[in-house]
């Protein structure tokens, strides 16, 4: 399917669902119940509303229509990884076909959980694996070859455990750890060349089903500075352009906004960060590979527009093809909520979302 039907079919369906209510809308019975949609031959509705098209992952795990629905579960509870993410894709009533998991320095994995949770018959999922590469040391000496045996161990795991394709972000939201201190080994420079040298690495050790994912902040006060346009790695190591962006459901607070404002922060004078990537390297998907909405703790508010202005918004940009929910009651300072739940209205809208079959993408 091309870019204009898709296009065209989403808005379709979108129209569908806010004229008629979500009862007219044709979602699978596993999906309002809680149990998978993405292991089976899934389906969803075409513009006309009288046949189904199935979509699944292509080679780069592309889906051939639709969207691919994850989650990271469970942040900064220290609670394990894959439990979390169950009991998620209970409450929000829908698998969350992408598993996103975090990881540093020397650790080993994929783990055996993880390789688990892939692999489930009844609900496969496609890994989301985000590796600091650099921890305790720079991304100057990756670049240089100092950590090369930590690539090669994870290379040699991969091999020997993992042949399932997978996405790999290496070294998530850069912008914060830039120094632009020449010496620092920490440039936005010396990141896109170690970016660079671990993707040319590993495919040189023949870890050819990794799907290399570049995940920005995309703030506006990183994207003003001279800088940000060096931590682009290339287009031929970067297979997916990621953003982890959030909006507050509590009005006149902190990047208070919908789904739409996480998609088009700038700096000022500057480019939306979803037509930054869509323009500047056309042709490469995009992910929202961290996305939430958040409240500050004991200030419930209702995230009900932000979770509804998920559909429109994908129907007007067809370079998304998968979206990440990041869902924790505390973030990393402890002040705000990202949960799904944090209010019965918000989970209800949330769940609304969930059951669109626009994220009825099959694992292939």
């Amino acid at each position: 399917m091309n870019r204009s039907t898709l296009r065209k079919t989403v808005l379709t369906l979108t129209a569908l669902a806010t004229a008629l209510g979500p009862a007219m809308v044709a979602v699978p019975a596993q999906a309002a119940s809680g149990a998978t949609v993405s292991g089976t031959a899934a389906s969803r509705a075409t513009a006309s509303g009288a046949t189904t098209k199935n979509c699944v992952t292509g080679a780069k795990l592309v889906p051939t229509c639709g969207v691919l629905w994850g989650a990271a579960a469970g942040g900064f509870t220290g609670k394990p990884r894959d439990l979390e993410h169950r009991n998620w894709e209970k409450t929000s009533g829908r698998t969350a076909t992408i598993f996103h998991t975090y990881h540093k320095g020397d650790e080993k994995f994929p783990t055996d959980a993880e390789i688990a949770m892939a692999r489930d018959k009844a609900n496969p999922r496609v890994l989301l694996l985000n590796w600091r590469v650099e921890y305790g040391s720079t991304w100057a000496a990756v670049a240089a070859g100092k950590q090369d045996k930590r690539i090669d161990a994870f290379a040699e795991r991969v091999k020997t455990k993992f042949p399932e394709k997978f996405f790999l972000v290496l070294n998530h939201e850069p912008e914060d750890d830039v120094r632009t201190d020449a010496k620092s080994g920490m440039t936005a420079k010396d990141f896109a060349a170690s970016y660079r040298h671990v993707i040319q690495r590993l495919r040189g050790k023949g870890v050819n089903n990794a799907v290399s994912v570049v995940a920005y902040m995309g703030n506006e006060k990183w994207m003003a500075r001279d800088w940000w346009k060096d931590l682009y790695p290339g287009d031929d190591v970067v297979d997916w352009i990621g953003l982890d962006s959030y909006v507050s459901a509590e009005k006149n607070y902190y990047h208070a906004g919908v789904f739409k404002d996480l998609l088009d922060r700038k700096a000022k004078g500057g480019t939306g960060f979803y037509d930054w990537a869509t323009k500047t390297h056309p042709g490469k998907p995009v992910m929202v590979a961290e996305w939430g909405a958040y409240h500050r703790i004991g200030k419930v508010a209702d995230k009900s527009a932000q979770f509804n202005s998920v559909l429109p918004e994908l129907a007007k940009r067809p370079a998304v093809k998968a979206i990440v929910y990041f869902d924790t009651k505390k973030d990393a300072f402890g002040d705000r909520d990202i949960s799904i739940d944090s209010s019965p209205s918000s989970l209800a809208s949330f769940r609304k979302l969930a059951a669109n079959p626009i994220f009825n993408v099959a694992v292939r």
